[in-house]
């Protein structure tokens, strides 16, 4: 048999000072367990069936010797019941703090996914965005409220007082409620149902967005126009005009252009390099400039210590009104972003262009999964030719710039 502890009183189990574990007896397998950097606390080893385990009973002098020893004693109790007081304290626990985690607010669980949203983001508007949709429409209804305990009506009273006014805006704050509920879920805050899904939840109580909300589409040139509009735009003065000439001419979007820089470009090959962080793909994109581009960026003024191609005034960043006003000036009732679409027009009913190229050209994403994961290339050389077509169509021989007379819309 094991030899049995001596009982040690609480003056003696005081002074116990060497690192290690000291039986105080009393009670079978009570030990005062002292650490090298001086703390104490009990421990209780015993058998749980067949496994030898190490039982916590508190720290040393907050739990005093006969309340360990009481401890150690009810343990003991619990084992030859049957019990396992050890499984049974770690699922309390367990339980605890699940129970704390399902305490989490819908506000608190946004702060998370906003996190995420920072690191996923290309750019910090977007994140921005998030933040300031939901603070602004869903936090005062939601925010102080458990995730656990947000319903379907909850998620109504956000929506419904804006819904058909601001319904774009409330669609996306919906869609982002979604996401947060979402996390929620996955993260173990919340049981059950998320309470903003559309399908077969909210479609049943709000009229769809496209019944209430009529989709506003980008103004866009008609491409037979276009020449006589270059024509125009080529004897305006200044960066804007320069910078909404290179625009039509690359295809490209406006903040693509006004953020680009000279390191970007590289004039010997023709090309310039958008970086991911800047394409709304999130992907680098390579743009391959016509001979008209080139003449266009080897004429525009360097400006020391400036990087940007085409600067504003004070050598900051282009606004994005800039090539708007250089349009207004001009008189013509079309959007920056429109002149993607009169490109698109061109390519479609002036060309034998591929739609895949077109596409590319444009830096759209390749919708089809399947297609997306076989077309890895960026088609370079098939849309040099394309741009040097369309540069050249945009220079061909025009009538007065009067003649241009807008009739059309689109939402590319």
């Amino acid at each position: 048999m094991p030899k049995k502890a001596r009982e040690l009183s609480a003056i003696e189990v005081k002074r116990l000072s060497e690192p290690g574990r000291h039986a105080v007896g009393g009670v079978s397998g009570l030990y005062l367990q002292v650490t090298p950097g001086a703390g104490r606390s009990w421990i209780l080893r015993t058998l749980v069936g067949k496994r030898r385990r190490e039982m916590g009973l508190g720290g040393y002098p907050d739990i005093g010797l006969a309340d360990a020893r009481e401890a150690a004693r009810e343990a003991r109790k619990r084992l030859l019941e049957g019990e396992d007081p050890i499984e049974q304290r770690q699922a309390a626990r367990r339980a605890l703090i699940a129970e704390q985690q399902k305490l989490m607010t819908f506000d608190q669980c946004t702060a998370a996914v906003i996190e995420v949203k920072r690191q996923e983001a290309r750019n910090a508007k977007h994140a921005k965005q998030w933040e300031t949709t939901l603070a602004t429409y869903a936090s005062p209804e939601l925010g102080k409220l458990a995730v656990g305990e947000i319903e379907l009506a909850h998620i109504v009273n956000v929506l419904e007082p804006h819904w058909t006014t601001k319904t774009e805006t409330m669609t996306r704050v919906r869609q982002r409620i979604e996401t947060v509920m979402a996390w929620a879920i996955a993260r173990g805050y919340r049981d059950g149902d998320n309470p903003a899904r559309w399908r077969g939840n909210l479609d049943a109580i709000l009229p769809k967005p496209s019944k209430v909300a009529k989709v506003a589409h980008h103004k866009a040139l008609p491409y037979h126009e276009i020449a006589a509009f270059m024509h125009e735009l080529r004897r305006r003065n200044g960066t804007a005009a320069r910078a909404l000439e290179f625009t039509i001419l690359t295809a490209a979007r406006s903040g693509e252009v006004r953020g680009a820089t000279w390191d970007e470009i590289d004039l010997a090959a023709g090309i310039w390099t958008v970086p991911g962080e800047r394409m709304k793909t999130g992907r680098e994109h390579r743009v391959p400039l016509p001979a008209a581009a080139i003449k266009l960026l080897k004429d525009l003024p360097r400006h020391e210590g400036i990087n940007l191609v085409f600067p504003a005034p004070r050598l900051g960043q282009l606004s994005d009104a800039g090539m708007s006003s250089v349009l207004k000036r001009m008189g013509v009732d079309v959007t920056v972003h429109g002149f993607r679409s009169t490109f698109r027009d061109w390519t479609a009913e002036q060309t034998s262009t591929p739609h895949h190229v077109a596409e590319m050209a444009l830096a759209h994403t390749i919708k089809n999964s399947a297609e997306a994961a076989y077309r890895r290339g960026d088609m370079l050389d098939k849309r040099r030719r394309l741009m040097e077509q369309w540069a050249d169509y945009c220079a061909s021989t025009a009538a007065p710039a009067a003649a241009v007379t807008p009739i059309r819309e689109a939402s590319r």
